[in-house]
């Protein structure tokens, strides 16, 4: 949330800009700005691809969370469940890196011509000051923190308007389906973010 990359501010400017200005002409400094631009970047680069990579690997655990006490006998599910936090931790061991390097390598053919494309070598030079700037630097790193309070209050603040809409939700989605004795909320409130698995 708060811990939004100036590389998505970057983007958005440019996008804000695309309709305004012609595209600016490349030129040798403007290409090292952005080489310089992408390096300061690049673990954000990296942090988007890992989320990539990891989204479709944390619904699959809470869909087999779900799935498991009626599909496995009651004597076995701790195992399989081991099993399958085991499988889905090989998959990111194995295709976070090959992502991440990807983002990495795709980087100056799509966001670096973007940047050289509707940005002056003066803006440039601005966003290169931004990032390498040590404010700007402590601001990135209390990102989490940020995040961390802001979602805590919203949860509790939200808690009490949030849960009756969520068990009306729940008697609605199973009236549809037939189900008689819906389960009681297994969400009672929003909560933070899933944590991703162990990296």
């Amino acid at each position: 949330m708060f811990k939004k990359s100036i590389l998505i501010v970057t983007l958005a400017l440019a996008a804000a800009t695309a309709v305004q200005a012609q595209s600016t002409p490349s030129t040798p400094a403007k290409k090292d700005l952005v080489v310089r631009i992408l390096k300061l970047q690049q673990p954000s680069i990296e942090g988007m691809a890992r989320s990539l990579v990891e989204q479709p690997a944390l619904e699959l655990l809470g869909n087999a969370g779900s799935a498991l006490p009626s599909r496995v006998a009651k004597d076995k599910q701790d195992a399989v469940a081991k099993e399958i936090q085991a499988d889905v931790q090989k998959y990111l061991d194995e295709t976070v890196p090959l992502v991440q390097a990807r983002a990495v390598k795709l980087g100056p053919t799509s966001i670096g011509t973007l940047l050289e494309e509707k940005f002056t070598e003066d803006e440039l030079k601005q966003v290169v000051a931004m990032l390498e700037s040590p404010v700007f630097s402590k601001f990135q790193r209390m990102g989490e923190d940020m995040q961390k309070v802001l979602v805590e209050k919203l949860v509790t603040d939200t808690r009490a308007t949030v849960e009756p809409k969520v068990r009306s939700l729940e008697q609605t989605v199973a009236k549809r389906l037939g189900v008689t004795n819906p389960p009681p909320a297994a969400a009672a409130a929003p909560r933070a973010p899933a944590k991703p698995a162990s990296r």
